[in-house]
């Protein structure tokens, strides 16, 4: 049964109501640009968790109806709605931007049940339940020319035109390969581009989702999901960086992290001891590699018991800590969300006595197996969970903890999958887990935050595995379970470029590869191509040949130092960018399409990013190559190394031998960059250079204790700088904070 006939509307102040034979549609305008489309199947007043709060600004609009259709015009949005729900979405020229699809889903080019149903049994088909019409289901019309871009770290390219997805947080073992059709995040964002016209479509639905983007047919793309509503989010824009802006203007800005969680970070499955971390620590200052912490992966608890310590091999609790923290190293652990069913133990005894784990159809608390053994699942989707979890990082804060990484929070299990009627709550509202896994991790996330903010004062380090859109306001991210391949290395800029305009801009992928055997010339290319990344790691797996730089000779050692330090020196205009983001959620790495999404060159420019606007970079990704291709768009760029200029629009061959990553910078941009240190703390930061490109150039600069939240109550610098005439001229725009002692030009 459709909608049927379109009957009629009601206004009620930012909301119409559209009034068909068989349905309701509720239009929502959040501001001129963000129109809300909800079809309440399920529960009509749903509160998202992904968008808190109310972002709904006052605007003007009008409702008007002829004979064949209602239209909702606001200052920059016409959306006309008509029988059987078709609906079209127009730029106020009334140049279509996006409509609804008006014929019928053709399922693998109309195969028979019968033959779809022998692929499925044969194998050929691994992620079934794509090739099937969903209860909640929207087709799009499809332009030929159309592009997209986002739904986080995805698999595959950089533009996901011809590719289909599910939302449904998921840890898989296997090799991570194009076609992949979901991991540990869901993120059900896209922008959609062709020559001239910008949209965004944000889905709104928590259960098992679909997104099919023009595998399926040429004329159409398709979203459905298990259950829910159809809830989606159209944002207009004139261009990329506005659908970016408002997209996380709805979910949320990821806040300033802390400057030293920007630098390296290293980590290992298999440290499993206190003298494993101590020689680590100690390698890493012998080889003069910049670092902050060597991270405590699940081998340092006591049976792999949540929030506690291991004092027969990790030695007495905090010792190591304190310790490492005199040569400049920060603790950061793991933490998982199963807690040891394990009477006795202080976790699993409060949770039972309080009511706090998940339970299964039956009403019994739910079992499963991780790590511990057989293990039960705090219910983060009640707020008094989440209240007891974030108190019980206490313990971990008194022993010296500065950082913690939340794993397995899909969340994974051994014995199968959680049943999907595992009983949660979402909030006050009793749900189940076919609606809470794909925000399990963004709950134990939101908890992490909190609890970090409120017992250390200081801007948390929360790192996540899986998440849901949203999650950016509490956490970073990495990719997941990568391996030690090329191909891996080579989908690190898509995944992190599309994370990045998805609203996660503190993103990273293991470096050298999660698990397999890394190389030396594959774990150098990994450090240069990294370089640039938010969350900059080295992690690799237990019973897999060690990763850290030392052992693989004295050439790997040098290159990785090279690019450490690099991205060190850097370390200011990062955090520029980061602060940027709090007012424009652009990212730190961006694709080239981001700003120049005129040029063809860029749209599916899959091995080049920049790094904020003014600076390109081009890693070597493939095995054996030292010279490589680079496309410049317009402008003039200037060689990193060599001060070399090239005029933009152009493609050019550069050497790139092992120690030599191609960087770019746009002619008439300052960068800030600051003296390399061993770690963030090791001296002040009382002398700020600037790289100055050109003749004429101009770059702006924030600064603050990089700790804590007093710069929201105005303690920061805003610097302004104008180079001409080989002169710098120097502009406070904001000034609350110790200056640098002395600031210094470097020409290029």
């Amino acid at each position: 049964m459709g909608f049927g006939k379109l009957l009629g509307y009601v206004t009620e102040d930012d909301q119409v109501t559209i009034k068909y034979e068989n349905q309701e549609v509720i239009i929502q305008v959040i501001t001129e640009e963000i129109i809300r489309v909800l079809v309440p199947y399920w529960i009509k007043y749903y509160k998202s968790v992904a968008i808190e709060g109310n972002p709904q600004v006052p605007v003007d609009f009008e409702v008007s109806q002829a004979e064949d259709h209602i239209s909702i015009t606001t200052g920059s949005v016409i959306l006309q709605l008509g029988d059987d729900f078709s609906f079209k979405f127009m730029d106020k020229f009334s140049d279509e931007l996006l409509s609804s699809y008006d014929g019928t889903r053709t399922i693998m080019g109309g195969l028979s049940e019968e033959a779809l149903a022998l692929l499925i049994a044969e194998g050929h088909l691994f992620n079934a339940d794509q090739y099937k019409n969903h209860k909640v289901q929207q087709l799009f019309k499809l332009n030929p020319e159309d592009r997209f871009y986002g739904t986080g770290d995805k698999t595959g390219f950089l533009n996901k035109r011809g590719y289909a997805y599910e939302n449904w947080n998921s840890d898989i073992p296997q090799m991570h390969m194009e076609n992949m059709p979901a991991l540990y995040k869901s993120i059900p964002f896209i922008i959609g581009k062709r020559p001239g016209y910008t949209y965004g479509l944000f889905f709104d639905n928590t259960f098992h989702s679909y997104m099919d983007l023009g595998k399926e047919s040429t004329d159409y793309f398709c979203y459905g999901a298990d259950d829910g509503n159809l809830d989606f989010y159209f944002m207009a824009g004139e261009k990329m960086t506005d659908i970016v802006e408002h997209y996380t203007y709805l979910t949320g800005r990821a806040p300033l992290p802390q400057l030293w969680t920007l630098g390296y970070h290293q980590c290992r499955w298999g440290y499993e001891s206190a003298k494993d971390i101590r020689e680590v620590a100690t390698k890493m200052r012998e080889n003069r590699i910049p670092c902050e912490t060597v991270q405590y992966d699940i081998d340092y608890m006591d049976g792999f018991r949540v929030f506690t310590w291991d004092e027969e091999n990790y030695e007495p609790e905090g010792q190591l800590i304190k310790e490492l923290a005199e040569d400049g190293f920060k603790a950061v652990c793991i933490i998982d969300p199963g807690v040891k069913a394990d009477k006795g133990y202080f976790m699993y005894d409060e949770g039972i006595k309080n009511d706090y784990f998940a339970k299964d159809k039956d009403g019994k608390v739910y079992v499963n197996e991780v790590w511990p053994g057989d293990s039960v699942f705090p219910d983060f989707g009640k707020e008094e969970v989440r209240n007891w979890w974030s108190k019980s990082h206490k313990k971990l804060v008194d022993m010296g903890m500065q950082g913690i990484w939340n794993d397995m929070n899909e969340p994974a299990s051994f014995k199968g999958p959680l049943p999907l009627d595992v009983q949660f709550h979402v909030n006050d509202r009793e749900t189940d887990h076919s609606e809470m896994h794909n925000v399990y991790g963004h709950f134990m996330s939101k908890a992490t935050f909190e609890g970090m903010k409120a017992l250390t004062g200081k801007r948390p380090l929360v790192i996540t595995r899986a998440c849901y859109s949203g999650s950016q306001k509490y956490t970073a991210v990495w990719t997941g379970d990568n391996q030690s391949v090329w191909p891996h290395l080579q989908m690190l800029i898509p995944q992190l470029c599309n994370l990045g305009i998805s609203g996660f801009p503190i993103a990273g992928t293991d470096i050298g590869g999660f698990g397999g055997d890394t190389k030396p010339e594959l774990l150098m290319r990994w450090i240069e191509a990294a370089v640039f990344s938010t969350f900059f790691r080295n992690h690799c797996a237990k019973g897999h040949r060690m990763q850290e730089p030392w052992h693989f000779g004295e050439q790997t050692v040098n290159v990785y130092r090279k690019y450490v330090e690099l991205h060190y020196r850097f370390l200011p205009y990062i955090y520029d960018l980061l602060f940027e983001c709090q007012l424009t959620g652009l990212p730190v790495m961006r694709p080239l399409v981001l700003h120049y999404e005129d040029d063809e060159n860029t749209y599916n420019l899959n091995d080049e990013f920049l790094v904020g606007e003014n600076m390109l970079v081009a890693p070597v990704v493939e095995q054996g190559a030292f010279k490589r291709m680079v496309y410049l768009p317009s402008g003039t760029w200037i060689d990193y190394w060599t001060g070399q200029r090239h005029a933009g629009g152009n493609y050019i061959i550069v050497d790139a031998p092992i120690d030599v990553l191609p960087i770019f910078i746009k002619e008439g941009s300052i960068i800030p960059m600051y003296e390399p240190v061993q770690y963030v703390g090791e001296k002040p930061y009382d002398t700020l250079e600037l790289l100055v490109a050109g003749e004429s150039a101009w770059g702006s600069h924030y600064q603050d204790n990089g700790e804590d939240f007093r710069y929201l109550e105005g303690e920061y610098n805003l610097y302004s700088f104008t180079y001409e005439n080989g002169k710098l001229e120097t502009d406070m725009l904001h000034d609350n904070y110790e200056k640098y002692k002395e600031i210094k030009v470097i020409n290029l």
